[in-house]
């Protein structure tokens, strides 16, 4: 009998590191452009948004998606109808514990490749339009 093989969870770590490089790096160039960052990894049951900001009078709840290539397609396909719900509900209880009468966008911030720059598409998406 041949021994099975435990499959090796060094990729797994190697893509947490380069998803927290990311991260960080996405971090940045929202600030470059004029964010200001008001919480980050905000988590909810049924619901995540990656960052919370504010651009001028605008709260803005942003998904990051960075990709090392473009094997599996454009990261801005991976915030699906799925991935805009989960932004949608963690979005409402965020808003249910930090009451605010001001506009809110979503905006999804993305990259291709790990040496392409960030493409930030704002108002993506409105929840309210969702089927």
């Amino acid at each position: 009998m041949v021994p099975t093989r435990t499959p090796s969870r060094r990729g797994e770590h190697s893509n947490r590191r380069y998803g927290a490089r990311a991260e960080e790096s996405a971090r940045a160039f929202l600030v470059a452009q004029g964010y200001t960052l008001v919480q980050q990894n905000y988590t909810v049951r049924g619901g995540e948004v990656d960052v919370v900001a504010r651009e001028g009078e605008v709260l803005c709840f942003v998904e990051i998606k960075a990709r090392r290539n473009n094997a599996f397609g454009p990261a801005v396909l991976a915030v699906d109808a799925r991935k805009r719900k989960r932004m949608a509900v963690a979005a409402d209880r965020w808003l249910l514990e930090h009451p605010c009468d001001c506009p809110v966008r979503f905006d999804v911030l993305c990259r291709d490749r790990e040496d392409a720059p960030w493409e930030l598409i704002r108002d993506a998406f409105r929840p309210e339009a969702e089927p």
